[in-house]
């Protein structure tokens, strides 16, 4: 029996969310450095910590907050951080760290604006560097969330990710997901048949090394580039066919869509309701998500681009997500345009706008 007993109805902040389902996952540990809007995920969780028996730790910067992590995870307990902004600049280099050693750990980003300090409330700007930051391949886990409800399912869902397969895995939300309130159902995953991850020493299993066991040898540094090649390649090749396993999209009305709208995160619930109004004008629209935006989706999002004659890519941020849908839907031969409006919200009724805006420069300019 897990922490929570069945299924119960909850009101309260995406930040709470994400503290209780850290816990429903088994998450026995948080290191952590304050920063807006994450700061409360610290808080609740400090406050659950006496009754669950759980451990926290306050360092004194996210760098040691983010090697903090994964000390805990090499020793055997299931970790997670949290973090924004220039925090999640600075984890960059524990991120990296874990991506090179293959050390199992999850991160939540509630993504602020940049660069610098700037605001503190929102954000989509920490799309890019989440999925690529760091010195490495980017060869990470991305969740993007929409709603308090996906904050529960795929924080629990991440740890199962992060140590079944050995590659840091975050949850990307944004501050105004941290911050407001909305129902959300939390649940025990056992006991609704979520495979949870299974805590172990890393660094130091059980029995003789070169007798029970093979050694425990973990690197991050080596001598030669082609010594570094190789054992990337490694990783590179464990990546590839752990994607088909993790890859997660959403479609609405897409079937007959000459429009396809493409969002993430919280202006996703923006671009559904979008597609509503604009086929309330007679416009055939439909909607994608790409849930993981590591790895990518990239066959869902051709099929779900099959009938389009124009995609629009709505976000708060100057053409992050855009990019990767370019990247991906290279040589199609439809016009891609964006809404981008970096560090703001974005309303359905801006979408709107902007797609019946676009299409007309797009038929006239065809």
């Amino acid at each position: 029996m897990g922490v929570i007993e069945g299924e119960k109805r909850q009101f309260m902040t995406g930040n709470e969310v994400v503290a209780w389902a850290a816990l429903a996952a088994g998450a026995k540990a948080m290191f952590g450095y304050p920063i807006t809007p994450q700061n409360e995920i610290m808080h609740y969780w400090t406050r659950m910590a006496p009754e669950y028996g759980l451990k926290f730790l306050q360092t004194e910067d996210e760098l040691s907050a983010g090697f903090a992590t994964l000390g805990g995870a090499l020793a055997g307990t299931i970790t997670f951080c949290a973090t924004a902004g220039p925090g999640n600049v600075l984890m960059q280099e524990p991120i990296s760290m874990a991506e090179m050693m293959r050390v199992p750990a999850v991160w939540v980003i509630q993504q602020r604006g940049g660069p610098s300090t700037a605001t503190v409330i929102y954000s989509q700007q920490e799309t890019r560097l989440t999925c690529l930051g760091g010195n490495g391949e980017g060869l990470r886990i991305v969740y993007s969330t929409a709603s308090h409800q996906d904050m529960f399912d795929y924080v629990i869902k991440a740890f199962w990710a992060a140590w079944k397969f050995r590659f840091p895995a975050f949850v990307l939300g944004d501050g105004y997901q941290a911050k407001m309130r909305e129902p959300v159902t939390i649940y025990d995953p056992e006991g609704a048949g979520v495979e949870l991850p299974v805590a172990a020493p890393i660094l130091k299993p059980s029995g003789v090394p070169s007798v029970d066991r093979e050694p425990v040898h973990m690197r991050n540094t080596f001598n030669i580039e082609e010594e570094l090649m190789d054992v990337l390649m490694e990783h590179i090749r464990d990546y590839s066919e752990m994607a088909p396993q993790i890859v997660e999209s959403e479609k609405y009305l897409c079937e007959d869509a000459e429009i396809l709208v493409v969002a993430h995160g919280i202006v996703w619930r923006s671009a559904k309701e979008a597609v509503l109004g604009l086929r309330e004008r007679g416009v055939s629209a439909g909607a994608f998500r790409p849930i993981t935006l590591r790895p990518f989706p990239e066959d869902d999002l051709r099929a779900a681009a099959r009938t389009a004659e124009l995609i629009v890519v709505a976000e708060s941020a100057y053409g992050q997500l855009e990019s990767m849908v370019r990247d991906r839907l290279y040589r199609i031969q439809v016009p891609i345009k964006g809404i981008l409006k970096p560090g703001v919200g974005i309303t359905a009724e801006e979408i709107v706008e902007g797609v019946t805006q676009l299409a007309e420069m797009s038929r006239s300019e065809g």
